[in-house]
C-alpha cells in the first residue's frame, strides 16, 4: 500500500492505509469499496464499448445550455463558477461527456429488456385504491355486509364500527399496490368493480370488508419507466461486480 499521505488534518498526514483503516472501523468501508468497484465498472464500459459515441455539437450546446440556465455567460463568471467547484474547464466538460455516455449506456442496456421486466413487476405496480371496515367478531362483520347489500351508506358504517383509524375518513386507505395486498384479498379484488364490496375475509385475527373504489393500473412511462430502468441497470452493475476479482489490503 502506498504510504504517500493524500490528507492533511492539523499538519498531521494521513495516508491511505491508515484512511481505509479508519473507514473499516466506522463500518463505512464496505460502501466506500463499492462505490470505487461502480465507479471502475462505468468508466472500464464507456472507455471500451464503440455504441456509446456522443456528437461533440450535442456536448457543447449542452454546456452552452447549462451556462444559459445558470447564468454563467459571462466568461469571469463561469471561470469562478469552476474554481468554487474545485474544478477546471477540461474536468467540467469530460463530466458533461461522461454523463451523456452513461445515460446512453443505461438506454442501451435496459432497453432490450423495458418491456419484459415491467409485465414481471406489474402486479407490484398496479394499485387499487380500497376502503374498508375492521372488527373483531365475524358475525359482525358478517352482519354489516348484509346491511350493505341491503343498502347501508359503507361509509357510515365504517365511522360507527371500524376499529382503524382510518374509519375518520369513512375507512378510505389510498392507493395500494396489488402485490402488498393478502393473497387472499388481492384473488377477490380481480373478480369485482369498482363499488363491489368482498370480506370478510380475516387478517391478522380481524375480520375484514373491504368496498374497491378505483383500479389504478401501470403504464410504461414517466417515474415507473425510470425506476425500472434503475433497477435494470443495477442489477447489470451487480453482475459485473460479482464476477470481479477483489483483494483489499489494508494492512500492507
Amino acid at each position: 500500500m502506498d504510504s504517500t499521505s493524500f490528507l492533511i488534518v492539523d499538519e498531521q498526514p494521513i495516508n491511505l492505509s491508515q484512511a481505509l483503516k479508519y473507514l473499516q472501523t466506522s463500518g463505512k468501508l464496505q460502501p466506500f469499496i463499492l462505490e470505487i468497484l461502480r465507479q471502475r465498472i462505468l468508466e472500464t464500459e464507456l472507455q471500451t464499448r464503440k455504441d456509446l459515441e456522443i456528437n461533440p455539437g450535442v456536448i457543447e450546446q449542452a454546456i452552452i445550455d447549462f451556462r444559459l440556465q445558470q447564468q454563467l455567460t459571462d466568461p469571469n463568471n463561469f471561470q469562478e463558477w469552476l474554481i468554487n467547484n474545485g474544478l477546471d474547464y477540461p474536468t467540467f466538460h469530460q463530466q458533461v461527456v461522461f454523463n451523456f455516455k452513461l445515460e446512453k449506456l443505461r438506454n442501451n442496456i435496459t432497453e432490450p429488456k423495458i418491456q419484459e421486466y415491467f409485465i414481471e413487476q406489474k402486479i407490484f405496480l398496479d394499485r387499487v385504491v380500497l376502503s374498508r371496515i375492521v372488527v373483531k367478531e365475524q358475525e359482525l362483520a358478517e352482519e354489516l355486509k348484509s346491511q350493505i347489500l341491503e343498502g347501508a351508506r359503507f361509509e357510515q358504517l365504517a365511522q360507527e364500527y371500524s376499529v382503524t383509524d382510518d374509519r375518520i375518513v369513512n375507512g378510505m386507505m389510498g392507493p395500494i399496490s396489488r402485490g402488498q395486498l393478502p393473497d387472499a384479498l388481492r384473488a377477490l379484488i380481480e373478480l369485482v368493480n369498482p363499488g363491489e364490496v368482498v370480506g370478510p375475509i380475516e387478517i391478522d385475527d380481524w375480520y375484514c370488508l373491504f368496498r374497491v373504489e378505483q383500479f389504478i393500473p401501470a403504464t410504461l412511462e414517466g417515474a415507473v419507466k425510470q425506476e425500472l430502468e434503475n433497477q435494470l441497470f443495477e442489477q447489470w452493475l451487480g453482475e459485473k461486480m460479482q464476477k470481479l476479482n477483489i483483494k483489499l489490503q489494508v494492512n500492507s
